[in-house]
């Protein structure tokens, strides 16, 4: 299905089409009509001319007020051309479909997203007959959701968060809380999801530690117990694996982040069978100089 990062960026929204709107209000904060109706267009718009030109992805957008067209783009670094072709996707876009077009340009690096942000002008000096404002949606303004709570409230924002952050520092903090929070949706999205996730991770060991915090979800809707256990509500059994997964995941995202770690460090968070300890120790993984700071606050 998706095979890049690039591909997964924009992918995501034809995934959950009602996210990019709120990105709009969330992350950008430009307010933008309720919508009634989505509907993903076709991407290619190529002329007469042998040229191919095609976005990422297309969207039309019904509202109260006016009908919207949403072009997608996933910028992974700067391209010049681009100033050049996302007017012409812009006006030939409103020609065809006679609706207000709205650029949004996503990317997972800061120094990009500098520079997709900048206004696109044509014309004369101190006259333009052009001006293209792309929306930018990148690491600089998508929050970083790392926590469970927070996460479960919006699924496809915190996986959007994870996406974004898929290359920075992070991305560590993002990716177990995520994974709990998709226990929550339906096994066919989780799936989607994790794989777009897994396309936007640039570190080897992140994806090491999201592969295997997959292997722990695909567990929980496939086997037999766990979906008794999940429709049922009940948490016996589940919980003991959840904590022997979290204390994993803590010792893993130490390494991941080079910290070297003690025999008494390990066997301390091995065997905490204390599923908000373990909760607390995998969040201050993230940050800690030390392994042994994880404890910190604690008591003996």
């Amino acid at each position: 299905m998706v095979g890049s990062s690039h591909e997964a960026l924009h992918w995501v929204f034809q995934k959950d089409p009602a996210l990019l709107t709120r990105a709009f209000q969330k992350v950008l904060h430009v307010p933008f009509p309720e919508p009634r109706d989505f509907a993903v267009l076709n991407a290619d718009v190529t002329e007469i001319e042998p040229v191919e030109r095609r976005v990422d992805t297309l969207m039309r957008v019904e509202t109260d007020e006016a009908a919207y067209l949403l072009v997608v783009e996933a910028q992974g670094k700067k391209d010049e051309k681009k100033r050049g072709s996302w007017p012409y996707y812009l006006s030939y876009l409103y020609e065809k479909y006679r609706c207000e077009p709205v650029l949004v340009v996503i990317t997972q690096n800061s120094a990009t997203a500098r520079w997709a942000a900048q206004p696109i002008r044509r014309g004369l000096p101190g006259w333009d007959s052009m001006t293209v404002r792309p929306l930018v949606i990148g690491p600089d303004n998508v929050p970083v959701i790392a926590n469970e709570r927070e996460a479960e409230r919006d699924v496809p924002l915190a996986v959007l968060s994870a996406m974004t952050h898929g290359r920075g520092a992070g991305a560590a903090a993002i990716l177990e809380p995520l994974a709990c929070a998709l226990r929550t949706v339906d096994g066919d999205s989780a799936a989607v999801f994790g794989q777009l996730i897994e396309s936007c991770l640039g570190d080897s060991r992140a994806k090491d530690l999201w592969r295997d915090l997959m292997s722990e979800i695909r567990y929980f809707f496939n086997n037999p117990v766990a979906e008794k256990v999940r429709e049922e509500g009940r948490v016996e059994g589940r919980e003991e694996g959840r904590a022997e997964a979290r204390s994993e995941i803590t010792l893993e995202i130490l390494e991941w982040r080079g910290i070297s770690v003690s025999d008494a460090v390990r066997e301390r968070v091995l065997s905490c069978a204390d599923p908000d300890q373990l909760k607390t120790w995998s969040q201050r993984a993230v940050h800690v100089t030390r392994a042994e700071d994880l404890f910190a606050g604690d008591g003996a």
